[in-house]
């Protein structure tokens, strides 16, 4: 399995990508806004869900890859990392656009929406999250332990511990912004701080990406 020092190194780097206010946390915000706490932890339940198809699709599909080949490896850290960045910088300069999404959510939720399709919407998000994807592909294989054997399961472990974590935390933003809702309302202007707080710390996660991991 995987060592515990690799196993708490890849929660703290998960728990850092987590926090920042990618898609899956503003639109758990905007569900949480529009529609109240039930809403925001439907949606953070399809969310997780989706982030875990992803995992299955790494494990599975370039887990074994990565595992023989260093070069491919390396390719795939640099174009995260890379793509990380271009993340953030978009992330910064269309902080003001978050106002405009949340009034969407707002509309819709006087529209009215269901349990059921607000889960598959939150299943829709976090299955197709930039963030996450490129997260799993070229962050989730540096912390598995080549020499313990069974890469799949030490990436279905890893995979289990992100989705721990985000769910924990994708809950928290969903209550407190629920808790919140009248105070975003009354100034829309703090919705553009988070977003532009977040490209900021996924630019530095890009390059955090691009200069560690394994050097074999």
């Amino acid at each position: 399995m995987v060592p515990t020092d690799r196993l708490l190194a890849f929660a703290a780097m998960s728990f850092l990508l987590i926090v920042v206010p990618g898609p899956s946390v503003l639109f758990v915000i905007g569900r949480a806004l529009a529609q109240g706490r039930r809403a925001a932890l439907t949606t953070v339940a399809g969310n997780t869900t989706g982030a875990y198809v992803l995992v299955l699709g790494v494990a599975f599909g370039i887990g074994s890859v990565v595992e023989r080949s260093v070069p491919v490896f390396t390719a795939l850290k640099l174009a995260g990392a890379a793509y990380l960045v271009y993340l953030g910088v978009k992330a910064w300069r269309g902080r003001g656009s978050l106002r405009a999404a949340f009034t969407e959510d707002l509309t819709a939720a006087a529209a009215g929406h269901g349990g059921l399709r607000t889960f598959w919407e939150g299943f829709a998000v976090g299955v197709t999250n930039p963030k996450t994807i490129v997260f799993f592909a070229a962050v989730l294989p540096q912390f598995v332990d080549r020499d313990q054997g069974r890469t799949v399961a030490q990436m279905l472990l890893l995979g289990l511990v992100f989705n721990v974590i985000a769910l924990a935390s994708d809950a928290v933003w969903g209550l407190v912004a629920a808790t919140a809702r009248g105070w975003f309302v009354r100034s829309p202007r703090r919705l553009s701080l988070v977003g532009g707080v977040g490209g900021l710390t996924m630019v530095g996660l890009g390059v955090t990406v691009a200069v560690t991991g394994r050097k074999d």
